[in-house]
């Protein structure tokens, strides 16, 4: 109960700093307490998140509450029972403190600004005045300021990245598959991934055990389960990849940082560089894919006409694009998933994981168009794309500060339910670095 009560406070007290919640759930929250201290006297333990409050993303449908999606045009949305990811915090032991805010659709309408939602543009607490990342906004900014010690987001392309990058937290972006989307919002059937953000890798593990597992209700599940890594000495050393041009069109910071991850890195795993992706086209495959499914999930809202409630000038007509999407070029995008995913495989054979910045700058000025923030670092050789559209994990961690102060971030990009092996890499890179353990500043 008082750790309850100590973050709902937190939550209604700095969550409208940042744009973070929607809706704090106080009520529930306390009787939901009540019931974990009650199993506890009773000598019931659930398991490690026992009595830990969280929030999730308002893509996920929760019994009685507004789930919004983000968007103006269902603000007062009720779906009747929680999602499958909801339904299994819930009985891990996990109380239930707020839905967190998001970009409007998971910015499936092609945002360009940080002012798409209608809860306002989130920011990190690192500095305001910068934007906190998309579409998982209010899950990373309610991390990072110690609003809950957990959040569940959802990937799709970067969506649990930029967040845990801009807001100095631990991201996992599980493998496709491995979470069920069941009462999840779909945005893109075929890529979207749900996964947790939190101060750790190793809390990262601890949620996505909680929450990975077959369910009849989504398909889309593999049977698997998965057993996150504790904290033990490594029994072997891994091996690290660096992808051609991954130094290239980064802040000199950001360099910096990368380079410093590395070496202590190299405490643990041997790093070969100069590897290679096959050359296809996984980003323009990736957004044709996006396009065409957002289009089809979203068609109410272009024939009722109310895409023209959406906050931001360029989602009320962004999403046109999908909807002229031709068969022949959504098939032909779903083609190039098979030899990318072979291509991908051969090369994560190599390695355990492949090492990159997350993000190749700091979080960005909220009153910037995104294509004019960082003229000069238009990305690189990022590997998120051809990630997610083969749908292999990555885990996002803090690894310094550069400009202003503001965190800089190292991803680690896995094969297919890899999660355990990037964990333990970065649970041996925490163990070994302190940057998980800042805090932002006034916080």
């Amino acid at each position: 109960m008082e750790l309850a009560r100590h973050f709902l406070d937190r939550l209604e007290r700095l969550g409208p700093t940042y744009n973070a919640v929607v809706r704090v759930m106080r009520e529930s929250a306390i009787a939901e307490a009540q019931e974990r201290d009650r199993e506890l006297a009773a000598g019931k333990a659930r398991g490690a998140l026992h009595g830990i409050p969280c929030g999730v993303k308002d893509l996920l449908a929760t019994d009685g509450a507004p789930t919004t999606w983000g968007a103006a045009p269902y603000r007062d949305q009720m779906l009747k029972g929680d999602a499958t990811v909801v339904r299994r915090l819930r009985s891990a032991g996990a109380v239930l403190c707020a839905k967190l805010a998001m970009v409007e659709l998971a910015g499936g309408m092609g945002y360009n600004q940080a002012f798409a939602s209608f809860t306002g543009p989130g920011k990190t607490p690192w500095d305001p005045s910068r934007w906190s990342g998309g579409s998982s906004s209010g899950p990373g900014s309610a991390v990072g300021a110690g609003l809950v010690p957990f959040a569940i987001g959802s990937e799709t392309w970067g969506s649990i990245q930029y967040p845990a990058a801009f807001c100095g937290v631990s991201g996992l972006r599980p493998t496709y598959g491995r979470v069920s989307r069941h009462g999840a919002m779909a945005l893109s059937w075929t890529m979207d991934k749900l996964g947790p953000l939190a101060r750790t890798a190793e809390d990262c593990g601890l949620v996505l055990e909680a929450i990975a597992g077959p369910d009849p209700q989504d398909p889309t599940t593999i049977t698997q389960r998965f057993a996150a890594p504790r904290p033990v000495r490594l029994r072997r050393r891994y091996r690290v990849g660096i992808l051609r041009g991954t130094r290239e069109k980064v802040q000199p910071e950001v360099l910096r940082n990368f380079e410093a991850s590395l070496s202590v890195l190299r405490q643990v795993a041997d790093v070969v560089e100069d590897l290679q992706l096959p050359e296809l086209p996984y980003d323009a495959a990736a957004s044709v894919i996006i396009d065409a499914e957002a289009a089809s999930a979203f068609e109410p809202l272009f024939e009722n006409g109310r895409i023209t409630e959406l906050t931001a000038p360029e989602d009320r007509l962004g999403g046109y694009a999908g909807q002229v999407v031709l068969a022949k070029d959504y098939l032909r995008a779903l083609r190039v998933r098979r030899p990318a995913a072979v291509g991908l495989a051969k090369l994560l054979s190599q390695v355990d994981a492949i090492a990159a910045p997350s993000l190749p700058t700091i979080a960005w000025p909220l009153d910037a168009p995104f294509d004019k923030v960082y003229p000069n670092y238009p990305g690189g050789t990022d590997i998120s794309g051809a990630a997610n559209l083969c749908g292999v994990p990555g885990l996002f961690l803090m690894n310094g500060t550069g400009e202003a102060g503001l965190p800089t971030s190292l991803q680690l990009t896995g094969r297919a339910l890899g999660e355990a092996a990037l964990l333990a890499m970065g649970m041996a890179y925490q163990a070994r670095t302190n940057f998980h353990r800042l805090r932002p500043p006034g916080l």
